[in-house]
């Protein structure tokens, strides 16, 4: 695949703050512009009450009595009798005059409420960004379960899961109980379209049934004129197509909503008991295929799970060419159970891959044989058991198709 082809079809994602993290900051931001706010408000008007008041302080200082006769005057005020000290190592003058003195007072006092009042907002809005955090986180939490739901339910969980949120009856509850319903409405979908696929096709093998066996038992018995036996093949030939398509049809809506009775199943059995059934088959068609069983313990459905070895070996097997290989390889890798089948064939597009796990969809004209269901089939059950399945095109032909499992023992 070329470059441009593949960031056409993965575009690069950008990070964006979580909304917890988003309503965290603004409401810090918020609350240090306001604080900040006041705190300039609650300067100025300290200043302007001190301001005010200055004829206060001035006047006092000149009602003071004067020295008694015959003192000495001692000259400017010595710093250690000063009524406002200094701090160590100063070099400021000493105030001489009662409006110097006031000058002086206003200074220290606004300078101090700054200094204070700037801790305080800070150490306020470290406490008003951990409360924010904690009510977002709170406030979330319940919409985090929200989307973990619909998330399972959406790789392959059942339909019977529900949210039932508790709390308050906020937005959150409402989305949560919106949802429920949502999904109460789905699953009384999927059990009526279950219902009718089951009972469809229990109603179209009868007739089925009826029907390939009027025209073998003639052609059994050598009753059937030699020009019209084509004609009998064709429709028994059609015949057997069409039950098998109703057998797929039932695999598939039981892969995608029939609930699961687990087991322990081991991968590997699994595909020697596929290669066993399809040796015929792969004989007939020329196709050479080998197995490398190693031990895959998983937990499912053993019919389903069985299923996906023998429609991935089938498909390898029916889209080949004579002369060519098919591999089932199984085994554990990083935690994860696996199956994969690697066959030779015709060259398949890799924009074509996506469309073969789509029911009904075949591909390119070279795979044209089939239902166009066994991929569709796979990626059901596969979703059902809650694992995923990559397919990738080999180089000289052919595809690789590779489902992982979670181990037996493991939930996801």
């Amino acid at each position: 695949m070329s470059r441009r082809r593949r960031d056409r079809r993965e575009p690069a994602t950008t990070y964006r703050l979580p909304l917890r993290g988003r309503l965290t900051l603004t409401t810090t931001a918020l609350f240090a512009v306001l604080g900040a706010g006041l705190l300039l408000l609650n300067w100025l008007s300290s200043r302007q009450l001190i301001e005010d008041n200055r004829y206060l302080v001035v006047r006092a200082a000149d009602l003071l009595p004067a020295e008694p006769p015959g003192v000495p005057d001692t000259g400017p005020l010595d710093p250690a009798q000063s009524p406002l000290p200094l701090p160590p190592n100063t070099s400021q003058a000493v105030p001489t005059t009662p409006s110097e003195a006031f000058e002086d007072f206003q200074h220290r006092v606004l300078g101090d409420l700054l200094t204070r009042s700037v801790l305080l907002l800070a150490l306020f809005t470290v406490l008003a960004a951990l409360l924010a955090w904690w009510t977002g986180r709170r406030s979330l939490h319940r919409l985090t379960r929200v989307t973990a739901t619909a998330r399972r339910i959406s790789t392959g969980s059942t339909l019977g899961e529900r949210l039932g949120l508790t709390g308050p009856h906020d937005e959150v509850r409402e989305l949560g109980d919106t949802f429920d319903a949502m999904l109460d409405r789905l699953e009384r979908s999927f059990t009526a379209q279950r219902d009718f696929t089951a009972h469809a096709s229990h109603e179209l093998r009868t007739p089925l049934t009826v029907q390939r066996t009027a025209l073998e038992i003639p052609l059994a018995q050598g009753r059937v004129p030699e020009d019209l036996k084509p004609a009998l093949h064709r429709a028994l030939d059609a015949n057997a197509r069409t039950e098998r398509l109703i057998d797929a049809l039932l695999t598939l809506a039981r892969g995608e909503s029939a609930p699961l009775t687990p087991h322990p199943v081991d991968l590997a059995d699994i595909a020697g008991d596929a290669v066993e059934e399809l040796a015929e088959e792969a004989r007939t068609a020329a196709v050479r295929v080998t197995v490398r069983p190693a031990p895959a313990p998983v937990e499912g459905d053993p019919s389903l799970l069985r299923q996906i070895a023998l429609n991935l070996l089938a498909n390898a097997v029916r889209h080949n060419h004579p002369g060519g290989t098919a591999t089932i390889t199984t085994g554990v890798v990083e935690e994860l159970a696996f199956i994969e089948v690697v066959n030779t064939g015709p060259v398949v597009d890799p924009e074509d891959v996506p469309g073969l796990f789509e029911p009904f969809r075949r591909g390119s004209p070279s795979r044209s044989k089939g239902l166009g269901l066994g991929l569709a089939v796979v990626r059901a059950i596969t979703l059902t058991h809650h694992g995923e399945v990559t397919a990738a095109p080999r180089d000289g032909g052919g595809l690789s198709v590779r489902v992982d499992l979670p181990p037996s023992g493991v939930r996801r």
